[in-house]
């Protein structure tokens, strides 16, 4: 029995000692979900304004890959690849910047709630009742904060995926113009296969 209550006593010196780190967890969260929101919200004007910052930013990356460059038609595509290649994964990693609150803001906003709810239960034995109301008050705002920065950044995360699939998708036509224009026969080549490719998932 002696060693069941130090493990208690351990478990439960652990729960308390991340309490504050916790709390601060769901306090960045509720600082930095409406940051996301708000940049989420400025792109959109920009977009509805007609200003696609990756995609210029990609066709400028594009240009001087085509003017500036002394190198092989071989070479060259490999490096438009590699190029549309690195801007995707940009973008992929803009899209973690969100994605990680969707899954952490809910996890700590249940830590937030069951660490002060130990507490509370802590206080009550003690008769402390007023810190025990503060606990309880603290567990349900926890909650609160932590899915409500979950859903937010699902909302967020939503919206720029559909904003970067058709930023791969202009970009990667793009890059097919410039791949065309240095080898017409091998564009039309892979055209053809992609279009067969396509067909053999159509019949399958």
């Amino acid at each position: 029995m002696d060693s069941v209550h130090l493990i208690e006593q351990l478990l439960y010196e652990v729960a308390t000692a991340l309490y504050f780190p916790v709390i601060a967890g769901c306090a960045f969260l509720v600082c930095y979900t409406p940051l996301q929101l708000g940049m989420t919200l400025f792109e959109g004007w920009q977009r509805w304004r007609h200003r696609f910052d990756d995609r210029e930013m990609f066709g400028l990356a594009l240009d001087r890959l085509r003017y500036e460059c002394k190198m092989s038609p071989q070479r060259l595509e490999i490096e438009v690849e590699r190029l549309l290649q690195a801007t995707e994964l940009g973008l992929s990693r803009s899209l973690d910047r969100v994605r990680f609150v969707i899954k952490v803001g809910p996890a700590l906003g249940l830590m937030g709630t069951l660490i002060p709810m130990g507490i509370s239960l802590a206080a009550l034995a003690e008769g402390n009742i007023p810190k025990m109301a503060g606990s309880m008050v603290t567990a349900f705002t926890a909650t609160v904060a932590g899915l409500g920065a979950g859903v937010l950044a699902y909302l967020i995360a939503l919206v720029r995926e559909r904003w970067a699939r058709e930023d791969v998708r202009e970009m990667a036509h793009a890059a097919e113009l410039v791949i065309a224009h240095i080898d017409p026969k091998k564009h039309e080549q892979r055209h053809l296969q992609e279009g067969a490719d396509d067909a053999l998932a159509v019949s399958a």
